[in-house]
Protein backbone atom coordinates (compact mmCIF):
# COMPACT_ATOMS: atom_id res chain seq x y z
CA UNK A 1 0.00 0.00 0.00
CA UNK A 2 1.36 3.41 -0.97
CA UNK A 3 1.68 6.09 1.70
CA UNK A 4 -0.88 8.88 1.37
CA UNK A 5 1.00 12.08 0.56
CA UNK A 6 0.46 15.37 2.33
CA UNK A 7 1.12 18.87 0.95
CA UNK A 8 4.45 18.86 2.77
CA UNK A 9 5.55 15.81 0.76
CA UNK A 10 5.23 17.56 -2.61
CA UNK A 11 8.49 18.95 -3.96
CA UNK A 12 7.54 22.13 -5.81
CA UNK A 13 9.90 23.32 -8.56
CA UNK A 14 11.38 26.76 -8.03
CA UNK A 15 9.78 27.93 -11.27
CA UNK A 16 6.45 27.98 -9.41
CA UNK A 17 6.00 31.38 -7.68
CA UNK A 18 5.45 31.35 -3.93
CA UNK A 19 1.82 32.45 -4.20
CA UNK A 20 1.04 29.66 -6.71
CA UNK A 21 2.70 26.81 -4.84
CA UNK A 22 -0.47 25.78 -2.96
CA UNK A 23 -2.26 25.58 -6.34
CA UNK A 24 0.50 23.43 -7.81
CA UNK A 25 0.42 21.15 -4.75
CA UNK A 26 -3.36 20.78 -4.99
CA UNK A 27 -3.06 19.80 -8.65
CA UNK A 28 -0.34 17.23 -7.96
CA UNK A 29 -2.27 15.65 -5.09
CA UNK A 30 -5.46 15.57 -7.18
CA UNK A 31 -4.07 13.91 -10.31
CA UNK A 32 -2.04 11.36 -8.34
CA UNK A 33 -4.80 10.75 -5.76
CA UNK A 34 -2.24 11.57 -3.06
CA UNK A 35 0.07 8.71 -4.10
CA UNK A 36 2.62 10.41 -6.36
CA UNK A 37 1.56 8.05 -9.18
CA UNK A 38 -0.37 9.20 -12.21
CA UNK A 39 -3.07 7.24 -14.05
CA UNK A 40 -3.48 9.36 -17.17
CA UNK A 41 -6.31 8.60 -19.57
CA UNK A 42 -4.69 9.85 -22.79
CA UNK A 43 -7.08 10.78 -25.58
CA UNK A 44 -5.18 13.12 -27.87
CA UNK A 45 -5.43 10.65 -30.76
CA UNK A 46 -8.24 12.56 -32.53
CA UNK A 47 -5.50 14.72 -34.04
CA UNK A 48 -2.58 12.30 -33.86
CA UNK A 49 -4.24 9.29 -35.51
CA UNK A 50 -7.24 10.97 -37.14
CA UNK A 51 -10.26 8.64 -37.05
CA UNK A 52 -8.46 5.31 -37.31
CA UNK A 53 -8.56 4.78 -33.52
CA UNK A 54 -12.26 5.56 -33.29
CA UNK A 55 -13.96 3.76 -36.15
CA UNK A 56 -13.41 0.33 -37.68
CA UNK A 57 -14.34 -3.34 -37.61
CA UNK A 58 -12.55 -4.10 -34.35
CA UNK A 59 -13.50 -0.84 -32.61
CA UNK A 60 -16.65 -0.44 -30.48
CA UNK A 61 -19.33 1.70 -32.10
CA UNK A 62 -19.39 4.08 -29.12
CA UNK A 63 -15.87 5.31 -29.97
CA UNK A 64 -17.17 7.19 -33.02
CA UNK A 65 -18.65 9.83 -30.70
CA UNK A 66 -16.05 12.07 -28.99
CA UNK A 67 -18.32 12.41 -25.96
CA UNK A 68 -17.70 8.74 -25.20
CA UNK A 69 -14.18 9.69 -24.07
CA UNK A 70 -15.62 12.17 -21.58
CA UNK A 71 -18.13 9.62 -20.32
CA UNK A 72 -15.27 7.23 -19.60
CA UNK A 73 -13.16 9.94 -17.94
CA UNK A 74 -16.05 11.03 -15.73
CA UNK A 75 -16.87 7.53 -14.47
CA UNK A 76 -13.53 5.73 -14.40
CA UNK A 77 -11.13 5.94 -11.46
CA UNK A 78 -8.44 7.87 -13.30
CA UNK A 79 -6.14 10.64 -12.16
CA UNK A 80 -6.47 12.93 -15.17
CA UNK A 81 -7.81 13.05 -18.71
CA UNK A 82 -5.61 14.45 -21.49
CA UNK A 83 -7.17 15.85 -24.63
CA UNK A 84 -7.17 18.98 -26.76
CA UNK A 85 -8.74 22.28 -25.77
CA UNK A 86 -11.34 22.26 -28.53
CA UNK A 87 -12.93 19.06 -27.23
CA UNK A 88 -12.84 20.32 -23.65
CA UNK A 89 -14.55 23.54 -24.76
CA UNK A 90 -17.33 21.53 -26.43
CA UNK A 91 -17.98 18.88 -23.79
CA UNK A 92 -16.81 20.15 -20.40
CA UNK A 93 -20.20 21.81 -19.81
CA UNK A 94 -21.39 18.40 -18.72
CA UNK A 95 -18.10 17.06 -17.33
CA UNK A 96 -16.73 19.82 -15.09
CA UNK A 97 -15.36 17.57 -12.35
CA UNK A 98 -12.79 15.78 -14.52
CA UNK A 99 -9.13 16.62 -13.85
CA UNK A 100 -8.05 17.81 -17.30
CA UNK A 101 -4.61 17.93 -18.89
CA UNK A 102 -4.86 20.16 -21.95
CA UNK A 103 -2.71 18.84 -24.80
CA UNK A 104 -1.25 21.98 -26.35
CA UNK A 105 0.19 20.60 -29.59
CA UNK A 106 -0.59 17.85 -32.04
CA UNK A 107 -0.07 16.76 -35.62
CA UNK A 108 -1.69 14.17 -37.83
CA UNK A 109 0.07 11.02 -39.02
CA UNK A 110 -0.42 11.85 -42.70
CA UNK A 111 3.07 13.31 -43.09
CA UNK A 112 5.29 10.32 -42.36
CA UNK A 113 8.99 10.38 -41.49
CA UNK A 114 9.68 9.00 -44.96
CA UNK A 115 8.47 12.34 -46.30
CA UNK A 116 9.79 14.73 -43.65
CA UNK A 117 10.92 14.77 -40.04
CA UNK A 118 8.10 15.40 -37.55
CA UNK A 119 7.29 18.89 -36.28
CA UNK A 120 4.50 19.60 -33.81
CA UNK A 121 4.06 23.15 -32.56
CA UNK A 122 1.56 24.54 -30.08
CA UNK A 123 -2.02 24.93 -31.23
CA UNK A 124 -3.07 26.47 -27.91
CA UNK A 125 -1.30 28.80 -25.47
CA UNK A 126 -1.03 28.50 -21.70
CA UNK A 127 -2.88 31.82 -21.42
CA UNK A 128 -5.84 30.37 -23.32
CA UNK A 129 -5.89 27.36 -21.00
CA UNK A 130 -5.82 29.58 -17.91
CA UNK A 131 -8.62 31.75 -19.29
CA UNK A 132 -10.79 28.69 -20.02
CA UNK A 133 -10.11 27.31 -16.56
CA UNK A 134 -10.96 30.53 -14.71
CA UNK A 135 -13.99 31.61 -16.72
CA UNK A 136 -15.65 28.19 -16.57
CA UNK A 137 -14.46 26.90 -13.20
CA UNK A 138 -12.93 23.78 -14.76
CA UNK A 139 -10.62 21.35 -12.99
CA UNK A 140 -7.72 21.88 -15.40
CA UNK A 141 -4.66 20.59 -13.57
CA UNK A 142 -1.99 20.93 -16.24
CA UNK A 143 -0.89 20.94 -19.84
CA UNK A 144 0.84 18.47 -22.14
CA UNK A 145 3.20 18.86 -25.07
CA UNK A 146 4.89 16.42 -27.47
CA UNK A 147 8.55 16.64 -28.50
CA UNK A 148 9.97 14.53 -31.33
CA UNK A 149 13.54 14.21 -30.16
CA UNK A 150 16.02 13.70 -32.99
CA UNK A 151 13.82 15.43 -35.56
CA UNK A 152 15.53 18.04 -37.69
CA UNK A 153 13.03 20.42 -36.04
CA UNK A 154 13.70 19.40 -32.45
CA UNK A 155 15.17 22.82 -31.52
CA UNK A 156 11.82 24.49 -32.23
CA UNK A 157 9.93 21.99 -30.09
CA UNK A 158 12.49 22.07 -27.27
CA UNK A 159 12.38 25.85 -27.16
CA UNK A 160 8.60 25.97 -27.16
CA UNK A 161 8.37 23.26 -24.49
CA UNK A 162 10.77 25.13 -22.21
CA UNK A 163 8.70 28.30 -22.53
CA UNK A 164 5.45 26.42 -21.92
CA UNK A 165 6.84 24.85 -18.74
CA UNK A 166 7.83 28.27 -17.38
CA UNK A 167 4.41 29.75 -18.26
CA UNK A 168 2.47 26.81 -16.86
CA UNK A 169 4.41 26.68 -13.60
CA UNK A 170 3.84 30.42 -13.19
CA UNK A 171 0.11 29.56 -13.02
CA UNK A 172 0.54 26.55 -10.74
CA UNK A 173 -0.18 24.10 -13.55
CA UNK A 174 1.55 20.75 -13.99
CA UNK A 175 3.36 19.87 -17.22
CA UNK A 176 3.56 16.47 -18.90
CA UNK A 177 5.93 16.08 -21.83
CA UNK A 178 5.34 13.35 -24.38
CA UNK A 179 8.89 12.72 -25.70
CA UNK A 180 9.26 10.38 -28.66
CA UNK A 181 12.60 10.00 -30.48
CA UNK A 182 11.64 10.10 -34.15
CA UNK A 183 13.09 11.23 -37.47
CA UNK A 184 15.61 10.25 -40.10
CA UNK A 185 18.49 10.66 -37.64
CA UNK A 186 16.94 8.14 -35.21
CA UNK A 187 17.84 4.56 -36.10
CA UNK A 188 16.15 2.88 -33.11
CA UNK A 189 13.30 4.79 -31.47
CA UNK A 190 13.16 2.37 -28.55
CA UNK A 191 16.78 1.74 -27.68
CA UNK A 192 17.42 1.89 -23.94
CA UNK A 193 19.95 4.68 -24.41
CA UNK A 194 17.67 6.93 -26.41
CA UNK A 195 14.66 6.36 -24.15
CA UNK A 196 16.79 7.23 -21.14
CA UNK A 197 18.04 10.25 -23.05
CA UNK A 198 14.47 11.35 -23.73
CA UNK A 199 13.61 11.07 -20.03
CA UNK A 200 16.67 13.11 -19.17
CA UNK A 201 15.62 15.81 -21.62
CA UNK A 202 12.26 16.02 -19.86
CA UNK A 203 14.06 16.56 -16.57
CA UNK A 204 16.37 19.19 -18.04
CA UNK A 205 13.39 21.12 -19.38
CA UNK A 206 11.71 21.02 -15.96
CA UNK A 207 8.70 18.79 -16.72
CA UNK A 208 6.74 17.26 -13.86
CA UNK A 209 6.07 14.06 -15.80
CA UNK A 210 7.62 12.68 -18.96
CA UNK A 211 5.76 10.14 -21.07
CA UNK A 212 7.95 7.76 -23.07
CA UNK A 213 7.64 4.49 -24.94
CA UNK A 214 9.15 1.54 -23.07
CA UNK A 215 12.53 0.37 -24.42
CA UNK A 216 12.71 -2.66 -26.69
CA UNK A 217 13.40 -6.08 -25.14
CA UNK A 218 12.00 -9.62 -25.53
CA UNK A 219 9.92 -9.65 -22.31
CA UNK A 220 8.02 -7.13 -20.21
CA UNK A 221 10.36 -7.80 -17.28
CA UNK A 222 13.43 -7.08 -19.40
CA UNK A 223 11.80 -3.96 -20.86
CA UNK A 224 11.10 -2.73 -17.35
CA UNK A 225 14.69 -3.35 -16.24
CA UNK A 226 15.83 -1.17 -19.14
CA UNK A 227 13.16 1.40 -18.28
CA UNK A 228 14.87 1.90 -14.94
CA UNK A 229 17.70 3.63 -16.82
CA UNK A 230 15.18 6.23 -17.98
CA UNK A 231 13.71 6.65 -14.50
CA UNK A 232 17.16 7.28 -13.08
CA UNK A 233 17.99 9.70 -15.89
CA UNK A 234 14.79 11.64 -15.18
CA UNK A 235 15.67 12.16 -11.51
CA UNK A 236 12.86 14.11 -9.82
CA UNK A 237 10.80 14.23 -13.01
CA UNK A 238 8.36 11.34 -12.90
CA UNK A 239 8.31 8.82 -15.78
CA UNK A 240 5.17 7.19 -17.19
CA UNK A 241 4.95 4.87 -20.20
CA UNK A 242 2.54 5.00 -23.11
CA UNK A 243 0.08 2.15 -23.40
CA UNK A 244 0.25 1.60 -27.17
CA UNK A 245 -2.12 -0.62 -29.19
CA UNK A 246 -4.66 -2.89 -27.51
CA UNK A 247 -3.29 -6.04 -25.90
CA UNK A 248 -4.80 -8.73 -23.71
CA UNK A 249 -5.75 -7.58 -20.24
CA UNK A 250 -3.34 -9.93 -18.49
CA UNK A 251 -0.43 -9.00 -20.74
CA UNK A 252 -1.04 -5.28 -20.22
CA UNK A 253 -1.43 -5.55 -16.45
CA UNK A 254 1.68 -7.70 -16.08
CA UNK A 255 3.75 -5.22 -18.06
CA UNK A 256 2.42 -2.30 -16.05
CA UNK A 257 3.24 -4.10 -12.80
CA UNK A 258 6.84 -4.58 -13.96
CA UNK A 259 7.05 -0.96 -15.08
CA UNK A 260 5.98 0.20 -11.62
CA UNK A 261 7.98 -2.22 -9.49
CA UNK A 262 11.02 -3.13 -11.60
CA UNK A 263 11.30 -0.04 -13.77
CA UNK A 264 10.32 2.47 -11.10
CA UNK A 265 7.72 4.21 -13.27
CA UNK A 266 5.32 6.63 -11.59
CA UNK A 267 2.18 5.46 -13.34
CA UNK A 268 0.95 5.02 -16.88
CA UNK A 269 -0.70 6.88 -19.76
CA UNK A 270 -3.36 4.67 -21.34
CA UNK A 271 -5.66 5.47 -24.25
CA UNK A 272 -6.55 2.82 -26.82
CA UNK A 273 -6.24 0.03 -24.27
CA UNK A 274 -9.16 1.65 -22.48
CA UNK A 275 -11.56 3.11 -25.02
CA UNK A 276 -11.15 0.43 -27.71
CA UNK A 277 -12.32 -2.34 -25.39
CA UNK A 278 -15.98 -3.45 -25.38
CA UNK A 279 -18.05 -1.07 -23.29
CA UNK A 280 -18.82 -3.68 -20.64
CA UNK A 281 -15.06 -4.14 -20.05
CA UNK A 282 -13.90 -0.52 -20.04
CA UNK A 283 -14.62 0.40 -16.43
CA UNK A 284 -13.55 -2.95 -15.01
CA UNK A 285 -10.23 -2.59 -16.82
CA UNK A 286 -9.85 0.97 -15.51
CA UNK A 287 -10.51 -0.38 -12.01
CA UNK A 288 -7.75 -2.95 -12.52
CA UNK A 289 -5.31 -0.33 -13.80
CA UNK A 290 -6.14 1.96 -10.92
CA UNK A 291 -5.68 -0.88 -8.45
CA UNK A 292 -2.14 -1.45 -9.74
CA UNK A 293 -1.20 2.23 -9.93
CA UNK A 294 -3.03 3.79 -7.00
CA UNK A 295 -3.66 0.89 -4.61
CA UNK A 296 -0.36 -0.87 -5.40
CA UNK A 297 -1.90 -4.35 -5.56
CA UNK A 298 -0.37 -7.28 -7.39
CA UNK A 299 -1.46 -8.57 -10.80
CA UNK A 300 -3.64 -11.37 -9.44
CA UNK A 301 -5.68 -8.97 -7.32
CA UNK A 302 -6.01 -6.60 -10.26
CA UNK A 303 -7.23 -9.44 -12.48
CA UNK A 304 -9.92 -10.30 -9.96
CA UNK A 305 -11.50 -6.90 -10.64
CA UNK A 306 -12.17 -8.01 -14.23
Amino acid sequence: MLVSLTPQDILVPLTVPLEMRPVYIDHMLAVTKKTGRLFLFAADQKIEHLNTDFYGDEIPEECADPEYLFKIASRARIGAFATHLGLIARYAFDYRAINYIVKLNGKSNLVTTAYDDPLSLALTSVDQVVQLKKENNLAIAGVGYTIYLGSAYEAQMLTQAAQIIEQAHAQGLLVILWIYPRGKAVSDERSKEIIAGAAGVGAALGADFVKVNPPSAPTSFERSKLLNNAVRAAGRTKVVCSGGPVRSEREFLEELFHQLHTGGAAGAAVGRNIFQRPQDQVFKFCDALSALIIDDVDVQKALQLL
